[in-house]
């Protein structure tokens, strides 16, 4: 499916919305260049999950683990890794097929590690259409109500 969204007000709820629908187990990917909005709507994933705490991108840590929600959110951020094999080094089979929810910002990075029925996010400016426009379009998920 594919959205449109005019300004981060409207990116942050459709990610509520998909938020909502997200079950244990599952693996979102969000692909999309630097300042997309891929925070942002992380962010409004997390509050779909009942996520309290301030959602920052784990870019140095690789993922950051909130577990106060209605399930566990595991959020990554792969932007710096080289090689997909790092991430064996901190376990991301617990996080893929955990309890939890895992969102990973960058996923193409490590395509080959990401299970099938992970669900695709990919976020995308166009500038023509204004600066805080977003055509994001989701993979793996069906439609969702906004």
């Amino acid at each position: 499916m594919e959205y449109h969204t005019h300004n981060p007000r409207q990116t942050q709820e459709l990610a509520q919305a998909i938020g909502t629908k997200a079950r244990a187990g599952q693996v979102f990917c969000l692909v999309g260049d630097l300042g997309v909005g891929k925070t942002v709507f992380t962010k409004g994933f997390a509050k779909a999950l009942g996520i309290r705490e301030d959602v920052t991108s784990p870019t140095f840590t690789i993922v950051q683990e909130y577990r106060q929600g209605r399930l566990p959110f595991y959020h990554f951020d792969v932007y710096r890794i080289e090689d997909p094999m790092e991430m064996e080094e901190i376990g991301y089979e617990d996080y893929f097929y955990g309890e939890g929810v895992a969102f990973v910002e960058w996923a193409d990075k490590i395509r080959g590690l990401i299970p099938p029925e992970a669900v695709w996010i990919h976020m995308e400016k166009d500038l023509e259409r204004g600066l805080d426009y977003r055509r994001i379009r989701v993979e793996g998920l069906g439609e969702v109500e906004q």
